[in-house]
């Protein structure tokens, strides 16, 4: 017996028992839906493995096999599922860095109008002598965004 004969056995055998058991399985899966009285309810995992597999096995596939929903539904969730791959849903991290704390940039206001003659980098070491890692930049950047501009002017304007 030549290897070709022999390995078209081998994938017939195993096509055969794949066959076999797909079809048990669409025979035990009818046969428990029928005995489910109602709507069977399903997760948002259990519906995207549902939908990934369905779209897989193609429409007419489906048709036979599926029985808690119809194919089309099925498909429905998968194009659901790449659609907010797509749409910039806020479920995907932020890019850039992240925001600084509100309280935070509170506290850098308040120092900053408390003492008018510090420049950044004093008020970087006082954060520091706090607990907080700031730069000397993100601190001029807060004071900027609200208006307070650097030591020697802020000094002049603050009575």
């Amino acid at each position: 017996m030549d290897w070709k004969t022999l390995l078209a056995y081998i994938t017939g055998t195993v096509d055969q028992e794949l066959l076999v058991r797909n079809e048990y399985l669409v025979t035990e899966n009818r046969i428990l839906r029928n005995q489910i009285k109602g709507r069977v309810r399903l997760s948002d995992g259990e519906r995207k493995t549902l939908a990934e597999i369905g779209h897989k096995l193609g429409k007419h596939a489906l048709a036979e096999v599926a029985r808690i929903v119809k194919p089309d539904t099925i498909l429905a969730w998968h194009r659901k599922l790449v659609a907010r791959k797509f749409d910039g849903s806020t479920q995907r991290k932020a890019l850039g860095r992240p925001k600084i704390d509100p309280e935070l940039e509170a506290f850098v206001m308040r120092i900053a109008q408390e003492n008018c003659s510090w420049g950044y980098d004093r008020i970087v070491g006082a954060l520091a002598n706090l607990g907080y890692t700031v730069t000397d930049q993100t601190v001029g950047n807060i004071l900027k965004r609200h208006g307070i501009p650097p030591a020697p002017e802020r000094k002049m304007t603050t009575t």
